[in-house]
């Protein structure tokens, strides 16, 4: 009998990971508000589940927010600062009621993408239409 190609991904393997419930992620708390309001969509909370996959607390990705004109981009680092799984019931956290905190999972369509700030500021966003932009 042949052995798995450990290369092949359509394989069936399960994931011994559990799946979250719900990934804290922080920002810059100089982000701009209107990254802020890009970021705080449906859409984009949805993009994150779509792709954010198996994540780990300290884990960092940069991600494209639009700044709203001129084709202009910011790239904003967002670190995973927390990883909840279970429903707050008797048996999740170290208190009923409370969820269980876990190092990583896997974030999945109905896993609560929610945001706060750490220090540190971004550059870019406006640069396109200011004194400080590019020159040519």
């Amino acid at each position: 009998m042949s052995q798995p190609d450990p290369t092949d991904r359509t394989s069936t393997t399960t994931s011994t990971r559990p799946t979250a419930t719900r990934v804290v992620l922080s920002m810059p708390a100089g982000v701009s508000d209107w990254v802020r309001s890009q970021i705080d969509t449906d859409r984009y909370r949805g993009y994150f589940r779509r792709t954010l996959g198996d994540v780990a607390v300290g884990e960092v990705t940069e991600e494209f927010v639009d700044v709203g004109c001129c084709g202009s981009n910011l790239d904003v680092p967002f670190r995973v600062e927390r990883i909840e799984v279970g429903d707050g019931g008797a048996d999740d956290g170290p208190t009923d009621g409370e969820p269980k905190t876990v190092e990583s999972a896997i974030v999945d369509d109905d896993t609560t993408i929610e945001y706060v700030d750490r220090e540190g500021d971004v550059e870019g966003g406006w640069a396109v239409q200011s004194e400080a932009g590019p020159t040519r």
